[in-house]
C-alpha cells in the first residue's frame, strides 16, 4: 500500500494546485519514485489511497502497468494512516508492504524490500519498520522516533531525549496489527503503541541513504544527492 492521501501542507505552495505525490523530484513525481522501487522489487499490485485533488492523482497512477494500481478512495473522508489501511485491507495481502508516497531512498548493499521480507517473522512480529540512523537521513532535523534493542524490538523516544532511529515511512505489516482497530480516521501510532506493549513491534536498520522530502527546500539537496548516486 502506498499512502498518498495527505494534504501536503508542508509542501505549499507547490501543492496549491497538485497533490504532493505529483510534485516532481529528479525528473519524476514523488509517487513514481516509490512505485518504481516496488516494481523493481517484483511487486505486481499496489493499493494507492487518494483524497486531496484525487482525480489528478488517480489518473496518473492508473496509467501504470507495474505495479498495477488499485485505488482506495478517501475523497469523502481523509482517514489518516491507520484508517487508510483498514479501508484498504480487503485488497491487501497478509503481510503487506506499506510506504509513504513521498519516500526517496538509495539502497545500500541490499534491496530494502528484500531485507524486510527476509527479516520478517510472523510468529513474533505485528509490524516490521524500516528505520534509519541520523547519519543516513538527509534533510531530517528532528529528534528521532525509536530506540531499538539487540533483538530488533522498538520502543518510543523518551521526552526531551534524542532517539537514534528515524522511521523511514516504509514497513511490513501483518493484518494482526490491524485487529480491533478504531472506526473512522486514526493514526497508525495507536496500533504501534499496542504492538510495543506486546513486544511485537520490530525494526530493521536501513543500510542505504534516505531522504526526507517534506518541504520545497528539501527538493534541491535531494536532487543533488541523487545525481551523485
Amino acid at each position: 500500500m502506498v499512502m498518498a492521501a495527505g494534504l501536503g501542507k508542508r509542501m505549499r505552495p507547490l501543492t496549491a494546485s497538485q497533490p504532493k505525490p505529483l510534485v516532481r523530484v529528479a525528473g519524476k513525481p514523488l509517487i513514481d519514485h516509490a512505485l518504481d522501487r516496488l516494481a523493481e522489487s517484483g511487486v505486481e499490485r499496489a493499493v494507492v489511497n487518494v483524497h486531496y485533488l484525487a482525480d489528478a492523482l488517480e489518473a496518473h497512477v492508473l496509467e501504470r502497468e507495474r505495479p498495477k494500481v488499485v485505488i482506495s478512495d478517501e475523497r469523502d473522508e481523509l482517514l489518516e494512516t491507520g484508517g487508510g489501511m483498514i479501508k484498504a485491507m480487503p485488497n491487501l495481502p497478509d503481510p503487506f508492504f506499506c510506504l509513504n508516497a513521498d519516500n526517496i531512498w538509495l539502497d545500500g548493499p541490499r534491496d530494502a524490500f528484500r531485507d524486510l521480507s527476509e527479516r520478517w517473522d510472523a510468529d513474533r512480529m505485528d509490524a516490521l519498520l524500516l528505520v534509519v540512523s541520523h547519519a543516513r537521513a538527509a534533510n531530517f532535523a528532528g529528534a528521532g522516533d525509536f530506540y531499538m534493542d539487540a533483538a530488533g524490538k522498538l520502543s518510543r523516544r523518551k521526552p526531551g531525549r534524542i532517539a537514534p532511529f528515524i522511521y523511514t515511512g516504509i514497513q511490513l505489516v501483518s493484518h494482526r496489527l490491524l485487529r480491533d482497530a478504531p472506526e473512522g480516521k486514526f493514526s497508525t501510532n495507536i496500533l504501534w503503541n499496542r504492538a510495543i506493549e506486546e513486544g511485537r513491534l520490530y525494526g530493521l536498520s536501513f543500510t542505504g541513504n534516505w531522504f526526507e522530502v517534506g518541504t520545497p527546500d528539501a527538493i534541491g539537496p535531494t536532487e543533488d544527492a541523487l545525481k551523485r548516486g
